[in-house]
């Protein structure tokens, strides 16, 4: 059994992190950046918190339509929790998506602050994204290379 008490690490992450990233997994993952996130260092873990509550709010709004858009794609039934490849597959491929959909790298480069405030501008808000094309880059994303 763990020596940790995971209660007590949960109060300190909550009382550390005022924004939390719905990314942080994507970022952690480092299959994408985002300049509006800080990196904390919590019991020997990393996390990661938003610098900007407008930058959270539309992340969060992103991240939720990811979800609600790749449910299907990506075999998840509803009101379950997403198991941790899936939702590495939703964000990391949502965010590669959205870059390809507005002719960006698709990259451990691409920013996903800059691309949702670009897509926003592109398709007049976050419930126009081209989530057909996104969901392309989210099926098709692949954790880790599979073994030959």
């Amino acid at each position: 059994m763990s020596g940790y008490n995971e209660d007590a690490y949960r109060e300190a992450r909550q009382s550390a992190i005022a924004l939390a990233c719905p990314f942080e997994r994507a970022l952690l993952a480092r299959c994408a950046a985002c300049f509006k996130a800080r990196k904390l260092l919590l019991a020997e873990r990393e996390a990661i918190s938003c610098t900007e509550e407008a930058a959270s709010a539309r992340c969060q709004a992103f991240h939720a339509a990811l979800h609600d858009n790749a449910r299907f794609s990506l075999h998840v039934e509803p009101h379950q929790p997403w198991p941790f490849g899936k939702e590495i597959c939703a964000q990391c491929g949502g965010v590669r998506g959205l870059a390809e959909a507005l002719g960006s790298p698709a990259d451990q480069s691409a920013d996903i602050a800059s691309l949702i405030d670009a897509g926003m501008t592109q398709y007049g808000g976050i419930d126009r994204f081209p989530y057909s094309e996104i969901m392309r880059a989210v099926v098709h994303y692949e954790p880790r290379p599979h073994r030959t």
